[in-house]
This record gives structure tokens, sequence and C-alpha cells, in this order.
């Protein structure tokens, strides 16, 4: 009777796990868990971990460009093939006779845009244009532009980012472009002192303009022994330059 009776008891209990089993509520589940965001989320950060080992070193980058370099070509209108015209124009610089104003010469552009103006002269400074002075000097030049109105060109070397201009040389350097050649110019000993440029050997002038006006002048510039070396140079020889780029 017994053994019947545990018999009954184990078939009870099968047949009730297997109930349970095909029940989908079976077992009984508890509330969903946090998903882990809260922590994620957190202002407050963990401590930062270990530093780790230095990468491998990367593969060079590639070459940048020069940056290129502007130069100003004093007596011609254009620029040598290969680089850019920015602008061209005529030359401005100080009167000849004026105390004050500035002592360089400018490139300006024949095209001027204006901001605010006030009406008549000020009197305080002024930009003249500036004249070829070269009578004496017209054999050196393939023609006699004495008292013409000079002229100018801003030039972009895009490939070669130093320039240089070199007085009493009419080369460049080995490994240097030369971008013109030609005469030191400045204006005459008596006058007002202005800087040194090189003129092109070539020069032009504006078409028309060959009335003596007299602002700023340029004369053909000679060397004069004594604290300058003769030899190597010479006394009373025109002095050559050269614009070069690299």
């Amino acid at each position: 009777m017994v053994n019947e009776s545990v018999q009954r008891d184990k078939i009870n209990h099968d047949n009730v796990l297997q109930s349970d089993l095909q029940d989908p509520d079976y077992p009984p589940r508890g509330l969903p868990g946090r998903d882990g965001r809260d922590g994620r989320d957190s202002i407050v950060p963990g401590p930062p971990g270990k530093t780790g080992p230095q990468g491998p070193r990367g593969k060079p980058g590639a070459a940048g460009g020069s940056g290129g370099s502007v130069y100003t070509r004093w007596g011609r209108k254009s620029c040598r093939s290969g680089t850019t015209l920015l602008y061209s124009g005529v030359m401005g610089g100080s009167h000849y006779t004026h105390n004050g104003g500035g002592s360089n010469h400018l490139c300006m552009p024949l095209d001027p845009i204006y901001s605010k103006t006030v009406s008549g002269n000020q009197g305080y400074s002024y930009v003249y244009g500036i004249e070829y002075e070269m009578n004496s000097h017209a054999p050196l030049f393939p023609k006699n532009l004495h008292d013409h109105e000079a002229v100018c060109a801003v030039c972009f070397a895009e490939s070669r980012g130093s320039q240089v201009m070199i007085p009493a040389r009419n080369v460049c350097p080995k490994g240097w472009t030369r971008e013109y050649n030609g005469y030191l110019m400045s204006e005459h000993i008596s006058h007002k002192r202005s800087q040194f440029i090189c003129v092109d050997g070539a020069p032009e002038a504006r078409q028309g303009t060959q009335a003596n006006l007299n602002g700023g002048l340029l004369y053909v510039v000679e060397g004069y022994c004594g604290a300058l070396p003769c030899l190597p140079y010479v006394q009373g020889s025109e002095l050559t330059c050269a614009v070069c780029t690299k």
C-alpha cells in the first residue's frame, strides 16, 4: 500500500511539473533589471585608467607649399613668365623737394578705390608720380625715357618663398631664379633722400607722359670710392642690380 501511495504521489508531482513547464508565466519573474545607464551617465566619473603605451609613429604628411613670395618689378608693367601679376600701375612717392612724407617708393594701381574723403587739399602729406631722369644715362637703356612717368608691377612667385634684391650684381646665386635685373636708382644726392630700388634694365613708361612735371625723380646710382672699396668697385661706374627668388 505504501509503494502504491508513493507511486501515485510521484505521478501527481510529475504531472504538476510538466504543467508548470508549459505555463508561459513559470517560473515566476521579478521586475526587469536596470539597464546600466544611470552608472554610465553619472556626473561623477570613475578614476582614469593607466596611460597606455605610446603608439607607433605615423607616416610623414604631405609636403607643404613654400608660401610663395611677392616682389615689385620697378620700371615694367608685366611680370616674368611663370609668375602671377597681382596688379600693375605707376610709381609713387614724395616730392623731391619735400622734407617730410615717405622715403619709400610705392606701386600705385590705376583703379583706386576711395572710402570717405574730405574736399580740398589739407596739405599734410602727398604722393606724387615718379619720373625717370636719365638724359646722361640714356645710352644704358633701350629707349631714352627722360621725364616719362615710371611704371611698376607687383608679382607673385608661387613656388618660391624667399626674395632678395642684390645691388651691384645682375645675376643671382646658384639655385636662385632671377626675376629681373637692371640698374640701381634713387633720388638725386642733392634732393630729399629715398630708398634705392632696382629698376628694370629695359624700362617702360606710361604712354604720353613725357612732360616735365617733377614730382619724385629717379636717377641711376654710381659707386663712390672711399669707404666703398675700390677695387672691386670702380669710381663713377653705374651699379647694376638683380631681384632673385628661391
